[in-house]
């Protein structure tokens, strides 16, 4: 699928959503354009790296064309604006305000553009100019809170799941600016403001609704839902959907007496009395290795799955048989398994070095 040949994107952001958003576009065709500093994205500095290619920085910036601007110049400002005038699509994360600031701000795009702003907390409000991370909103939306270990101690999830989904909504949000656009009979821009703080909570829709409608914290669903050690040390996770899934698995770890405990009959009643569940159920799954475990949930009907390190994730026979993370040859990393966004099959070459098509980009513009 390329919808978006012929379009030209200003990629003036840093990290992950914003670029996210401008690889996916750039995956459905457009011509994107990467801004960076002179130092480069922070990104670069991130992950595995050699020279100015690291792996973060090549997951989200495939397909794009590199330009290096000192923005704090002004003839070199003034080069980003002659872009700026022709991009269908601009992308920034400055800090609210910084960029209308430096002249890189809605005024200066065209007058039907689609105008992205990825930022923290939002363009407006008190906590507008806040420093934000994927950790600090998984941290300030409630997430955190939903991720306590076996003591109760909040950790953050482990990967970045606020940036990804913050740039993913901003792509969304951008083919939906683009097809309104398509229908106007007079130019007008669409500006969106997309932020961290959106993006983790429509991660929280259901929980966020449900304790907004009680007015406290609802009891946490379909206990005893989780992951148990099994005999081996490896770890088994399970998922209950409906209560008949209880019965169903108190028959796989032959306990019948859990049915007739009268503190265990229903999903609210298993939550308010986790304490004491919890170490039973731990008990019956160390008595067994996590594959025969799996197997009879399976045979069950019980959804379960052993718990995947990422590099058994890539290993398995399923994940290559579906070519879930085809393989890119990045300069000065190597071969790079990149996993695709559901129903998206993203064929772009490598990401750029730091200021890779300079030259080209400024011929082009004619100068």
């Amino acid at each position: 699928m390329q919808p978006y040949k012929g379009l030209f994107v200003l990629d003036a952001a840093q990290g992950i959503a914003g670029p996210y958003c401008g690889m996916l576009l750039a995956a459905m065709g457009a011509e994107v354009v990467k801004l960076e500093p002179p130092k480069g994205d922070w990104s670069r500095g991130l992950t595995t790296r050699e020279g100015s290619h690291s792996v973060m920085s090549s997951v989200f910036n495939r397909g794009k064309r590199s330009l290096v601007l000192d923005l704090a110049a002004p003839a070199e400002r003034t080069k980003a604006q002659v872009l700026m005038a022709r991009a269908d699509v601009v992308i920034e994360a400055f800090r609210p305000g910084v960029a209308g600031r430096i002249g890189l701000g809605p005024a200066h795009a065209r007058a039907d553009a689609v105008y992205v702003s990825i930022s923290g907390f939002g363009q407006s409000g008190p906590y507008a100019e806040r420093p934000c991370t994927d950790a600090v909103a998984q941290a300030f939306s409630g997430l955190v809170s939903q991720n306590a270990d076996m003591d109760g101690a909040p950790h953050k999830v482990g990967t970045l799941p606020v940036d990804i989904h913050t740039g993913m909504s901003a792509f969304a949000a951008v083919q939906a600016a683009l097809a309104d656009r398509a229908r106007d009979t007079t130019p007008r821009q669409r500006v969106l403001d997309c932020s961290l703080m959106a993006g983790a909570a429509s991660l929280l829709c259901t929980s966020i609704a449900e304790a907004g409608l009680l007015g406290r914290l609802p009891a946490e669903l379909n206990v005893p839902a989780g992951s148990y050690q099994a005999g081996d040390g490896a770890w088994v996770m399970i998922a209950l959907v409906r209560e008949v899934d209880w019965v169903t698995l108190v028959g796989v770890l032959g306990a019948p007496a859990l049915l007739q405990d009268p503190r265990f009959g229903s999903f609210p009643l298993r939550a308010q009395n986790k304490p004491a569940l919890l170490p039973m159920l731990r008990g019956i799954f160390l008595t067994r290795p996590a594959a025969e475990w799996i197997a009879a949930l399976h045979a069950a009907g019980i959804l379960a799955s052993r718990v995947n390190t990422v590099l058994e994730w890539l290993e398995d026979g399923h994940v290559q048989a579906s070519a879930a993370a085809p393989c890119v040859e990045q300069p000065g990393l190597g071969s790079l398994p990149l996993a695709n966004p559901p129903g998206l099959d993203i064929q772009l070459g490598p990401a750029p070095a730091l200021g890779e098509h300079s030259d080209e980009i400024l011929r082009e513009m004619g100068g």
